[in-house]
């Protein structure tokens, strides 16, 4: 095996990890509230505490990797998420659950990336493709698996099993890490800190996504609203302080790159908002028409499908045909598939419905992995440190605004005095329609250059 195969696999195995904690808890949360008595609002920051444990540590990323190197960085990474995954094991209140589980996501953090950064410089652009269809088959496999695995635990009776069942990985991970990662020397070993970028933007990012999450309830709405606004005036002071300084925390310039802006646009408004419609989706079938809990969860093996082909075909079609064709082909199919929940009124739609969450499989999958593909590809190799950390922020906020914004957007339109089956009808056609705004900011790119610049790369 070559190094950089190597290194592949290790970065790989802490992705795998860090989507298993993101999907598995959820199946473990009636018996956990039960165990503790605990609300639903509490029983939610199980998995807020790990995401936003994950979010405040990501920008320390490059700085950390520059600072001790990145194989320090990665086992360091592991080390404490270690230490949380124990802790979580043996809680012995909601509330110690809930601050191991922000011990996680710290741990968590870093590995995406510091690995992402160490793997992606290793591969030149025209292989990244293949990269990122491996690292989007990753994220496929990891979302299906979790909630499989979390249920025999919780029906064998043993729930902490659920947040146990990472540890194994982890110390393999760990153990792989200290054979395979070559050491490499501290470039930055006197570089000082942006302390203030850092208390700026971990309070902005705090802000915002505990924001995100009570205006997604609607007796908090008010309260998420005003959180989440204050959120978004720190994060303009953050980004004015960082455009003036020399080194600051995250080189926010790079995000005048287009492929990483349309790359990054991209996941707010396809699987971000994917993320969203499923939720209300499952509620749409299950209590409205009232299909059974088994057959709304078997739509996810359609989409699982559709998703395996859509991202076996970036792999080879990327560097022949360039980002902005799969992009918009993507986005339309995506949109396609939204809409065709508008469409069904009954439990006899179930076809329609299976098309449905095929179509957003297929379109959701192929914007996400092409996403993958093209948001490197014109960064230089010093600054995908600094990339990937931006990179892995939005994709954190995007499954938060996701839900934030389509839960919100049902929950105005019920309210409003629409019948409830054409308030959940109207919510798909406009997120269906929102999927033509990243189609007009793919038309931007210029794709026959990039073509051309992977083409070169190959000879």
């Amino acid at each position: 095996m070559t190094y950089r195969a190597r290194v592949a696999c290790v970065y790989l195995l802490g992705f795998f990890i860090d989507l298993v904690n993101m999907f598995i808890a959820s199946v473990a949360y009636p018996e956990i509230g039960r165990q503790f008595a605990a609300s639903v609002s509490e029983l939610a920051w199980i998995s807020n505490a790990y995401i936003l444990g994950l979010t405040l540590v990501i920008p320390l990323s490059s700085w950390l990797a520059r600072r001790i190197g990145a194989k320090r960085v990665f086992m360091l990474s592991l080390g404490i998420f270690i230490a949380g995954t124990c802790g979580a094991g043996s809680a012995t209140s909601i509330y110690s659950l809930i601050a191991w589980r922000g011990v996680q996501g710290l741990g968590g953090a870093l590995l995406i990336p510091v690995g992402q950064t160490m793997t992606y410089a290793l591969y030149r652009s025209h292989e990244r493709a293949k990269l990122s269809s491996a690292v989007m088959l990753v994220a496929l496999l990891a979302p299906a698996l979790s909630p499989a695995l979390g249920g025999l635990f919780v029906e064998s009776g043993h729930w902490r099993g659920v947040f146990l069942a990472s540890l194994p990985l982890a110390l393999v991970a760990l153990i792989l890490a200290g054979c395979w990662l070559k050491p490499d020397a501290p470039s930055a070993a006197n570089e000082r800190l942006d302390l203030r970028g850092l208390v700026s933007g971990g309070v902005a990012l705090i802000l915002i996504l505990t924001g995100l999450t009570f205006a997604g309830e609607r007796l908090y709405l008010w309260q998420g609203a005003l959180l989440f606004a204050l959120g978004l005036v720190v994060m303009a002071d953050y980004v004015r302080d960082a455009l003036r300084k020399p080194a600051p925390l995250l080189n926010l310039r790079l995000m005048k790159d287009p492929l990483l802006q349309t790359a990054m646009l991209i996941y707010q408004f396809v699987p971000g908002i994917f993320t969203g419609v499923s939720i209300v989706a499952m509620l749409y079938l299950q209590n409205l028409l009232t299909m059974p809990a088994t057959v709304t969860g078997g739509m996810m093996l359609p989409w699982a499908l559709a998703s395996f082909v859509a991202i076996t075909l970036t792999g080879r079609l990327f560097n022949r045909l360039g980002p902005r064709p799969l992009f918009i082909t993507g986005c339309l199919v995506h949109g396609a598939g939204i809409g065709l929940l508008a469409l069904t009124g009954s439990a006899a739609d179930l076809p329609l419905c299976v098309l449905a969450f095929t179509l957003m499989g297929f379109g959701s999958s192929l914007c996400s992995s092409t996403a993958q593909s093209a948001a490197f590809i014109q960064i230089a190799d010093a600054d995908l440190a600094d990339a990937s950390a931006l990179w892995n922020i939005n994709r954190q906020l995007s499954f938060c605004c996701g839900v934030t914004v389509i839960s919100l957007l049902f929950s105005v339109l019920a309210a409003g005095g629409l019948p409830l089956m054409q308030a959940y009808h109207l919510c798909f056609a406009i997120a269906a329609g929102s999927a033509l705004i990243p189609v007009l900011c793919c038309l931007r790119i210029a794709n026959q250059h990039v073509v051309l610049q992977l083409n070169q790369e190959q000879q």
